[in-house]
Parts: structure tokens; C-alpha cells; sequence
């Protein structure tokens, strides 16, 4: 099993966006990581590959081709 860790600006340059939108998804607690800072201090986040993989796999999910109508450059999901 992998042991690797990860900081947001590894996780940023490996899936090619800004770390700003890495620290978006711990904040808001879609992908888990852990805060290294002390009390008070600032935030020194850690994410373990195991939790990597989970969000991997949580963001890859798209519903099923007959649930997307394309209107122009714009994909709209209908339940």
C-alpha cells in the first residue's frame, strides 16, 4: 500500500490546478488531510495517498451519458 504524503502544492502541480482550489477542497471537507500547525498557527496541511485515492475516485464519478444534454459548451445534468 503506498505511504506517500502529500502537500497541496505537490497535489496542486500533480492534478494541474491552483493551490488555492487544493486548500478550496480541505476546507470545505471534500478531500481529508491533516493540519500539522500548532494551536494558533498557521495552517501546514498533509494529505496521505489513501485519501488522495479516495477523492480521486469521488471526482472521476459522472452520472450516467443519458442523464447530460449538451447546450453549447455548457453541460447541464437533469435528474
Amino acid at each position: 500500500m503506498d505511504q506517500a504524503i502529500y502537500t497541496p502544492p505537490e497535489l496542486a502541480k500533480l492534478w494541474r490546478v491552483g493551490i488555492k482550489k487544493v486548500l478550496g477542497w480541505i476546507r470545505r471537507g471534500e478531500l481529508c488531510a491533516i493540519d500539522l500547525a500548532e494551536p494558533g498557527g498557521r495552517h501546514t496541511y498533509r494529505i496521505r495517498a489513501a485519501d488522495k485515492a479516495a477523492f480521486e475516485n469521488g471526482k472521476t464519478a459522472s452520472p450516467p451519458a443519458s442523464t447530460k444534454r449538451r447546450t453549447g459548451s455548457i453541460v447541464r445534468h437533469f435528474r
